[in-house]
């Protein structure tokens, strides 16, 4: 019996069969670069968002800041402006007061001083010097009384410097509670027209009747 005989088979295997295809490796390489390329683009917008976001805080941090340096300012100015005003108005009402009041001292003294002015000695007669003695005694006796009550009215103001006062005695309810008397009689037309008539009648009377 003869010996089986052995058949060897040649497989033919090209050799683009164990390459792969180059067309495919590159699409996939360049899928791989896309990927990482949006990876990274998205990391970057990541990055800016948060340096974006750190920004922002630190910028409304410091409005926070700001705002509540304002507010305690806005509420220090207020006081301070709020209180200044009162004073000032306050001030000024005193300051109006005391300038009418003077206006009224003003002309009050104005009136003692021309009545002084006129009284001339020199003219006077044997015969009427005692009466004109009298009267311009009177004069001047009610001008010192009105003299002492300006000063003492105007005593502690801004105004007492001139009459020689230098005391700072607060007179803060002397207005309030309504005006002086001497005040009152410089505005009824009293403090020197009417004392004068009267003293200088009753003299001239006693001297009539010696």
């Amino acid at each position: 019996m003869a010996a089986p005989t052995d058949h060897t088979h040649h497989i033919k295997i090209r050799s683009t069969q164990m390459e792969m295809p180059s067309s495919g490796l590159a699409g996939r390489t360049e899928d791989y670069d896309r990927k990482l390329r949006d990876t990274q683009d998205e990391l970057e917008r990541i990055q800016q968002q948060r340096e974006e976001l750190e920004r922002k805080k630190v910028e409304l941090e410091e409005l926070t800041s700001r705002k509540r340096s304002f507010v305690s300012q806005q509420a220090e100015f207020t006081e301070k402006l709020t209180s200044a005003l009162t004073l000032i108005d306050r001030e000024l009402f005193e300051m109006r007061n005391e300038a009418d009041d003077l206006e009224q001292c003003r002309a009050c003294f104005a009136g003692h001083l021309d009545k002084i002015q006129k009284l001339n000695p020199e003219n006077w007669t044997r015969e009427n010097t005692h009466e004109k003695l009298e009267r311009a005694d009177i004069s001047i006796e009610l001008a010192a009384d009105e003299y002492d009550q300006a000063a003492a009215h105007f005593e502690g103001t801004r105004s007492a410097a001139i009459f020689g006062r230098t005391s700072k005695r607060a007179r803060a309810n002397s207005r309030a509670a309504g005006p002086s008397e001497f005040l009152q009689n410089l505005r009824n037309g009293f403090a020197f027209n009417l004392p004068i008539l009267a003293l200088g009648g009753a003299a001239l009377a006693i001297y009539l009747l010696k």
